[in-house]
């Protein structure tokens, strides 16, 4: 089980991505009956380590406490990409994969672990801005720009600020199950994941916020998935021609509205896979797909995984059915 979790810090260390690993494994949450993790700080370059931020950390472990953990995390810092890492912590972290605890990194935390040599041969996630930088520092690292995050054994490594939140959520749903980690989602006021399954790719509709002329019928759209619908119908919704509701959606959220409905309806069979008991045959209905064979072409085009594997994958073999 996941028990002993260090988060591992370099000068420079930013306070976001250092804080999503704090808030999801280390803080005490037994009043709701959820996992307490034996959790620590560490320093991989002495006693006060300053931030991105401009403050200040102390108080810190040393770099044995890592020889414990059972998860070692490494959050993003300032200039990652360009700058040497102590030979004690790469040591330390090559010990724990050898002897089978995971590592985890946020952001540019992953150049920590590409020094390490822990990428090589392995898929890997980055923040996009960083994906050339880590493809030409690390040429054996597998490197996936478009992910939320990848798992690869005892290797997990995730993109940008939230991405990390993501990852650390996939860890408490691996070791715990769905609903503990869609507790501590809950109490964190985040979803518990944002696309699921194998294939964590950052497509997702732009808020409805920031598309002034079509919001209303995304909500319609959204509330009324399960029922056929075409560009001619939503634009009459629109009070618009087909042609140029077609191009007002495409330039509010940067894709088509087939597109856009079809996203909306895997992430709703997502969430009735992870979060109820219906079949198939019932989910593919109430997400709009019709029928189970629908469903299961869309699920592996999507997400690249069946909706009986992902089924397995974030609720066990028990509700695969």
């Amino acid at each position: 089980m996941l028990q002993n979790v260090t988060a591992v810090l370099l000068d420079g260390v930013h306070p976001f991505e250092l804080g999503v690993v704090c808030e999801v494994f280390g803080l005490d949450r037994s009043d709701a009956g959820l996992p307490v993790h034996d959790f620590a700080v560490v320093s991989a370059e002495g006693p006060v380590l300053s931030t991105h931020a401009g403050f200040t950390i102390g108080d810190l472990h040393g770099l044995d406490r890592l020889e414990e953990a059972d998860l070692i995390a490494v959050p993003a810092g300032a200039d990652y990409g360009r700058r040497e890492y102590p030979p004690e912590l790469l040591d330390a972290l090559r010990r724990a994969v050898d002897r089978g605890s995971r590592v985890l990194s946020v952001c540019s935390g992953v150049f920590v672990l590409g020094a390490a040599g822990l990428l090589d041969g392995r898929r890997c996630a980055s923040h996009w801005r960083y994906a050339a930088e880590l493809s030409r520092l690390h040429p054996r690292a597998i490197v996936e720009p478009d992910v939320l995050y990848v798992d690869e054994g005892p290797v997990v490594t995730s993109a940008g600020t939230a991405a990390g939140i993501d990852a650390c959520l996939h860890l408490l749903r691996q070791e715990y199950g769905p609903e503990t980690a869609n507790a501590v989602a809950r109490r964190m006021v985040v979803p518990p994941h944002r696309d699921g399954g194998q294939a964590q790719f950052i497509e997702r509709p732009l808020p409805r916020d920031r598309c002034d002329t079509v919001g209303t019928v995304l909500g319609w759209m959204e509330r009324h998935l399960d029922q056929e619908m075409t560009v001619e119908q939503l634009a009459a919704r629109a009070h618009m021609s087909p042609r140029t509701f077609a191009r007002r959606f495409q330039q509010e959220t940067g894709t088509t509205p087939y597109r856009w409905l079809l996203r909306q309806r895997v992430l709703l069979a997502q969430e009735l896979l992870e979060t109820t008991d219906e079949t198939v045959d019932s989910v593919a209905s109430r997400a709009g797909f019709g029928t189970a064979a629908g469903l299961r072409h869309h699920f592996l085009r999507t997400l690249g995984t069946t909706p009986n594997a992902y089924r397995r994958t974030f609720r066990g073999p028990s509700h695969a059915a």
